[in-house]
């Protein structure tokens, strides 16, 4: 028995009528009790069962739903196929063609269906979303023993920095190990709600903001991503956002490092925190520390980690229990790092393997070494500092190496800047290209910013020249020419072929834009 379905068993026995699950939707509202979860959850693994499901894709946005669709996978042993929201069409269905997926939970049929074909088909209601079987000529000869390493419980797509996104393969023993920690580092905060914010298929919020709570006993919020404030192309409603914290008030919650830049922006501004927030986790992305001594001066409780999806996703964190803004925190108990030729790498427990990729595969998934790609560095007091990544590190043309994501990470926690990108390689300075936050803002004000930043960064990785994009790049749709990932992540190849023209005109003698440094 899982350690998770294990909790929830305890929890509805101890306490049947408490609420386990609640939804926002412009209001708070009960959604399940724990001995609801679990009667629902036991109920949709015996019918997952009975119908011989072995391999469950989950394709819905946060729900309930959701959960119970998670927690009977878990309790009955069947693999789980979480597909982001965010994720293309394309490649949804490079996932659903990857491995023999037996059937489908999705509050999307007709945009699963339209996308994939023939491969399911179905229009019963089972847990609160649509259930859709593989229809038997499509599955004809499909077997996954020889797809998926043995002991695969789920399978998390990454978006990676291709259009193609690589399964990687966890075992139930990794997800627990993980949250085993998790609950050991936050063990001094009085977490009794959690607020999902990043979408459930992701595995940190998958691992970190559903196992984790239940297996406490503590209460999960669970909306929709417009209920959030996130509005698709339109962007994103900040205000919506502040009003649900204020409504829900969660005692924890995960960031990625623009909303916290966005919540710290209206601190200043003079709004308000829940005192109810205990743990901010943030990750994702590089994040300033100059943006979270910000955070803490407004009393943001958070913490930053580092973590991979080959890894179960967290493996080091800041915590109440040891916290150093600028860190990526000490390595958790369930996890061995060390750092090799400048390079992070993380020993067991690890992923099991790759979809289809046996070569990958593992024996002894508890004794996994990742070699993560990430350059680090561990300081006297055992705290983990994030280098950058080794191929994108920038060797200038004096032999200097430079990581474009911490300059990158400084430039964008000025107000005005929206999104930036770093060049330099073999060049005697760095430029950017840099989109402002909005409109209205004019060149000199940006100038202004990369000055302030230029004056904290040493004379070899300060900005000296810049252009101004006419906006930002928008999120990937999975195809190979994408400037972006579908989660946002710079392609840099990509962004330098765009724009060559002007990063040349940067190396110029007549530069577009040459932004002044404060500092000589």
């Amino acid at each position: 028995m899982s350690k998770l379905w294990s909790s929830i068993s305890q929890h509805a026995h101890g306490k049947p009528n408490e609420v386990a699950v609640l939804t926002f939707n412009k209001q708070l509202a009960d959604s399940l009790t724990w001995r609801q979860l679990h009667d629902h959850a036991q109920a949709l693994a015996k019918r997952l069962r009975a119908d011989k499901v072995k391999l469950l894709a989950i394709h819905a946005e946060n729900s309930p739903a959701w959960i119970v669709a998670d927690v009977a996978c878990s309790y009955a042993g069947i693999v789980a196929l979480p597909l982001p929201s965010f994720f293309s069409p394309r490649q949804v269905q490079h996932a659903l063609h990857s491995v023999r997926v037996d059937a489908v939970l999705t509050d999307q049929p007709e945009s699963l269906l339209s996308n994939t074909g023939a491969q399911f088909s179905g229009e019963e209601q089972l847990a609160g979303l649509h259930y859709l079987t593989a229809n038997e000529a499509q599955g004809s000869g499909a077997s996954n023993a020889a797809l998926l390493p043995q002991d695969t419980q789920k399978i998390t797509f990454t978006s990676g920095s291709t259009g193609t996104p690589k399964g990687v393969c966890l075992s139930e023993d990794n997800q627990q190990a993980v949250t085993d920690s998790l609950l050991d580092v936050t063990r001094t905060c009085a977490i009794e709600r959690h607020l999902c914010v990043l979408p459930l298929a992701t595995l940190l919020e998958n691992i970190a903001g559903v196992h984790a709570p239940l297996r406490r006993g503590a209460q999960i919020v669970v909306a929709d991503e417009e209920s959030l404030g996130f509005n698709g192309a339109s962007g994103f409603a900040l205000h919506v956002f502040l009003d649900v914290l204020a409504r829900v008030r969660p005692n924890s919650m995960i960031l990625i490092p623009q909303l916290l830049e966005a919540l710290v922006m209206s601190c200043d501004a003079g709004w308000q925190l829940p005192q109810s927030l205990q743990f901010i986790a943030v990750g994702g992305a590089t994040v300033s520390p100059s943006l979270l001594e910000r955070a803490w001066a407004h009393g943001l409780p958070v913490y930053e980690g580092y973590g991979l999806s080959e890894c179960g996703s967290v493996v080091t964190l800041n915590s109440p229990l040891a916290r150093k803004n600028g860190s990526l925190g000490q390595v958790l108990r369930h996890t061995r790092v060390e750092i090799v030729d400048d390079e992070i790498i993380v020993n067991g427990p690890g992923f099991l393997g790759y979809v289809g990729d046996a070569a990958s595969w593992s024996q002894d998934g508890a004794n996994r070494r990742v070699a993560t790609g990430d350059l680090g560095s561990f300081d006297a007091d055992g705290f983990l500092h994030y280098r950058g990544r080794r191929k994108n590190v920038l060797v200038s043309s004096f032999g200097r190496n430079i990581s474009p994501e911490w300059v990158e990470a400084e430039l964008g926690a000025e107000a005005e800047i929206g999104q930036c990108f770093v060049f330099g390689d073999s060049r005697p300075f760095c430029v950017a290209l840099i989109a402002a936050r909005s409109t209205a803002l004019t060149d000199a004000m940006l100038d202004a910013a990369v000055a302030r930043v230029n004056a904290k960064l040493p004379s070899y990785a300060r900005i000296e020249r810049w252009h101004r994009m006419a906006r930002p790049l928008s999120r990937g749709t999975g195809l190979e020419a994408d400037m972006l990932t579908s989660n946002g992540r710079p392609r840099r190849a990509q962004i330098e072929a765009r724009y060559q023209g002007e990063l040349a005109l940067l190396y110029s003698d007549n530069p577009i834009v040459e932004a002044k440094s404060a500092v000589n």
